[in-house]
């Protein structure tokens, strides 16, 4: 019977081990054992505190004693899963840690020393913490994000207080950047005491400041013969002397629309069909009057500038007009709008208007596109 009984128990471990064991990651394995391991020293704690405070004994002790332990299986149990299917522990994994502290805190009560009472405290805090890390990287597996990032560590702290640096410069590299941050900023505080008719006393001391700072710079860095250090030294001063700048500033907001402003894509290099369109329109559109306007030079002016605001419009609206709108909308000849027109098509916006035409549509600029057959022509202007 006895063999039997060892043979049954042989096998029973071996499959165990088999399906459970070795498929998982050695840490995850020692993780189970020491968690078992503590989850034991706080069922002996309450074994005792059922016996000597709540009186239970016999069956009634091995029934009732160890029922948080059980709870708190269970309660792990259901965290794991809902973390398997809810991506989160939920309230079973807060229940894990109250009752790991409930646990602890009834076993160090029936504790007969001071350093027995710390033990029992600390075997169920040791068993939560160990589920804790479990499944910190079981929820990592899972959802695929990384750990919380703690505000106050060490190494913050360090770099907070000046001992340690935040990038992987070396020593000299952070000791010259320094230098030439003092050479800016004296240099800077000189300016302004200048500018603002400070004492002679004061413009000499400040002047005398930054004299020694570059003295220093110049030993120390290798500024006269760097040149990569003269251009952070001059980047530096040319960002401290124009800060006043920066409040006229006017930084677009990506993600939202403005009213006066069209965003102009970047200009690509011009496809060949477009390269001799540049310069020079279609020379098959008739014009009625091939001679050009006699006006003066005040007229002349106004009836650009109201051309210029008809094509400014029509841009905004992402039109680009033809000649024969100009004309006919101005009252000019075609000649001139065509004059004008080949100047303004050239500008950004208008020329990506153009080539966008071109890339999604094919239309190919002549001064005449979209391509419609006009009814009537266009009379030159009595002026």
């Amino acid at each position: 019977m006895a063999y039997f009984l060892l043979r049954q128990a042989w096998r029973s471990g071996a499959l165990l081990l088999q399906r459970y064991v070795l498929p998982r990651p050695i840490e995850d394995v020692l993780t189970i054992v020491a968690a078992c391991i503590a989850t034991g020293v706080s069922a002996q704690g309450m074994w005792r505190f059922s016996g000597d405070v709540l009186g239970l004994d016999g069956p009634l002790r091995l029934l009732l004693f160890a029922f948080i332990e059980v709870a708190i299986v269970t309660s792990a149990v259901r965290a794991r899963r809902n973390m398997r299917e809810n991506y989160s522990a939920g309230i079973d994994g807060i229940a894990v840690w109250a009752l790991t502290c409930l646990t602890a805190v009834l076993s160090s009560l029936d504790a007969h020393s001071l350093a027995e009472a710390i033990f029992r405290l600390a075997a169920p805090l040791v068993a939560a913490w160990l589920w804790e890390r479990g499944m910190a990287i079981e929820r990592h597996r899972i959802r695929g994000t990384g750990r919380i990032k703690w505000r106050l560590t060490p190494e913050r702290m360090l770099v907070r207080l000046g001992l340690a640096e935040v990038s992987d410069r070396t020593a000299s590299e952070v000791d010259a950047h320094r230098r030439l941050t003092r050479v800016a900023l004296a240099a800077k505080k000189a300016r302004n005491l200048r500018e603002q008719g400070a004492p002679d006393r004061k413009i000499r001391a400040a002047l005398s400041r930054l004299d020694k700072a570059m003295d220093q710079a110049v030993e120390h860095t290798g500024l006269a013969v760097d040149s990569g250090r003269q251009e952070a030294l001059l980047a530096q001063i040319a960002a401290l002397y124009n800060t006043e700048a920066l409040v006229d500033a006017d930084p677009r907001v990506p993600w939202g629309p403005h009213a006066d402003h069209q965003p102009v894509p970047a200009r690509p290099e011009l496809p060949p069909a477009l390269v001799e369109l540049v310069a020079e329109e279609d020379d098959n559109m008739v014009l009625l009057d091939s001679n050009p306007q006699i006006v003066d030079i005040a007229e002349r002016a106004r009836l650009m500038r109201e051309a210029r605001s008809y094509w400014n419009r029509q841009i905004a609206k992402g039109i680009v007009p033809r000649t024969v709108d100009i004309a006919a909308e101005i009252g000019i000849s075609p000649a001139t709008a065509r004059d004008w027109r080949s100047v303004w098509k050239l500008e950004p916006q208008a020329h990506a208007l153009i080539e966008q035409l071109y890339r999604e549509h094919g239309i190919i600029d002549t001064g005449t596109f979209p391509a419609i057959e006009l009814q009537d022509e266009v009379p030159a202007a009595g002026r």
